[in-house]
């Protein structure tokens, strides 16, 4: 029996600026093939970054 979720993934989004790691959350890997960017709030740099999917 298949998994209920079965394309969507956890992921990691990291600050482009400082490299740290601040979020998770899911992406469905059919429609997503690349790496997420979401411009989102790092609270080490106290400002809306860039934040990249890791790996």
């Amino acid at each position: 029996m298949a998994s209920k979720k079965g394309n969507r993934i956890i992921v990691t989004l990291a600050c482009t600026e400082c490299r740290e790691r601040n979020y998770t959350t899911e992406k469905n890997r059919k429609n997503d093939q690349g790496r997420l960017e979401l411009n989102k709030y790092c609270p080490r740099c106290r400002a809306h970054r860039l934040h990249r999917e890791t790996k």
